[in-house]
């Protein structure tokens, strides 16, 4: 790496069509070809947080709204989506500088901020303060709540979270297609 990353977020509305070409394409490229048309979906409505190196696309992730309820709190939360750096860019703080402006978003807009972080993704996340959620998984489906299975959730606590959020309740997502976390 050439020079330090370059940050900015923007609305996805705020992404020209060619610069949806290419993060689509830098997504799926940095997935492995595992980055579907739901995880695109998913990316998509909310901020978009994007890390450039010496002018090219190095990383990424979005932030859109979702409604938590934990315990017994509703809480309106930063959900962090396509969370991706370029391969080659790896392990150089191109991660660090996108999570810095994730971060600043989720606390200023939201009352948690909350991923389902992968492996490669979870000791990033600890090391900043998130805080994986230990307890059991749920999601509001057309059939009701229903029991959720998923790698690893990470909540942020914001100013705004609730007091007495307890990361051993159950945490329940809203419907989506796709995975739900």
């Amino acid at each position: 790496m050439t020079s330090a990353p370059a940050v900015r977020s923007l609305p996805t509305a705020d992404l020209s069509p060619a610069e949806r070409d290419r993060l689509r394409a830098f997504l799926d490229t940095a997935y492995d070809g595992r980055f579907d048309e739901e995880s695109w979906a998913h990316a998509l409505g909310g901020l978009h947080v994007l890390a450039t190196v010496d002018g090219e696309l190095a990383g990424h992730a979005a932030v859109v709204q979702r409604q938590l309820v934990a315990g017994p709190h509703t809480v309106r939360t930063g959900f962090v989506e396509a969370v991706a750096t370029a391969a080659a860019l790896r392990r150089r703080g191109v991660g660090t500088a996108v999570m810095t402006e994730v971060e600043r978003l989720v606390t200023g807009g939201h009352e948690l901020g909350a991923l389902s972080a992968s492996e490669d993704g979870r000791g990033l996340y600890a090391a900043r303060g998130w805080l994986p959620w230990a307890g059991p998984l749920a999601a509001f489906t057309p059939d009701g709540v229903v029991p959720t299975s998923t790698g690893a959730v990470f909540v942020l606590p914001t100013p705004a979270t609730p007091s007495g959020l307890d990361t051993t309740a159950r945490l329940v997502c809203d419907w989506r297609r796709g995975e739900l976390w």
